[in-house]
């Protein structure tokens, strides 16, 4: 597992756009850890002026570098604070869908036949469900927690991670390699883990990094539709109560912060993604 991390981080490196997405998303993290620790002021605190009156929509000033809201919040503090749900969120959500995808695609991809049958048929039934109605139904029924919102994503999301690994394994298995484990007496659960597996790591980690992008966007969106747990303060959120303020076109330094953390973290985390794919992919290159 070290010498595959390392040899992420090595290809994707070796591209200008892959390091700039790199320091971008080790810059996001960072603010996702201490973020919190170094925000000026709470999220939901009120900021009030000398004369004790509610700054209310107030540009930005000295003491509050992105300005206010509509309730006296500080921006940048809120944009500090919606660091850390976007990335944890996206993260967990990332790697349970490549836990879930990898698993059920090297099952599948091994033994093929009536189990490859009944596990594609299931990934297809799962393949038919809208993909954020069915997310915000499952939030309405159940509660608008963080984990709610990550498991409800994980459930439409290692669809595709399957049916991408199922078709690698397929593959891989009439490789010579494969067969001399089995000569040897190799069991399937080890032929699976100990050769298949590490082959398709790579293919993995690719997954990993776009369903961390979609899962950003995702939460993103779940916090503009209002869906979000209202105890978190997150980047869609603050861009919902802009918008349920009617202050989307006259305080757009409310707006326009989230909305260019959003689209800098997402772009970085694809770019890195996009990066190691080259290497995986060759052909890509040429693209």
């Amino acid at each position: 597992m070290n010498r595959l991390l390392r040899n992420f981080f090595n290809a994707v490196w070796r591209t200008p756009s892959g390091r700039v997405s790199l320091v971008i998303v080790a810059i996001c993290l960072l603010l996702a850890v201490f973020g919190p620790y170094v925000a000026p002021y709470e999220p939901g605190a009120r900021n009030y002026n000398e004369a004790g009156k509610l700054l209310r929509l107030a540009g930005p000033s000295w003491d509050h570098w992105l300005g206010t809201t509509l309730l006296g919040r500080d921006i940048l503090s809120q944009l500090l604070w919606g660091a850390r749900p976007a990335l944890l969120v996206g993260g967990l959500t990332a790697i349970a869908t490549v836990l879930i995808g990898v698993n059920i695609g090297l099952i599948s991809g091994y033994y093929g036949g009536r189990i490859d049958t009944i596990l594609m048929r299931i990934t297809d039934i799962f393949l038919g469900l809208p993909f954020l109605p069915f997310i915000i139904v499952v939030l309405a029924m159940t509660g608008r927690s963080l984990w709610t919102i990550i498991i409800a994503m994980t459930i439409v999301m290692w669809r595709s991670t399957a049916r991408v690994i199922r078709a690698q394994v397929m593959s891989l298995r009439e490789q010579p390699f494969v067969a001399a484990a089995r000569i040897t007496g190799a069991s399937d659960t080890t032929i699976l883990y100990r050769e298949i597996a590490p082959n398709i790591m790579p293919l993995a980690l690719v997954n990993m990094a776009f369903a961390l992008a979609w899962a950003i966007i995702t939460e993103a969106s779940i916090g503009f539709l209002g869906f979000s747990d209202p105890n978190v303060t997150s980047w869609g959120s603050i861009i919902y109560d802009a918008y349920a303020s009617q202050m989307m076109y006259r305080a757009p330094w409310w707006v326009m912060p989230p909305g260019i953390a959003i689209m800098i973290l997402v772009s970085a985390v694809y770019f890195v993604g996009r990066a190691y794919e080259e290497v995986v992919n060759p052909r890509l290159r040429s693209i």
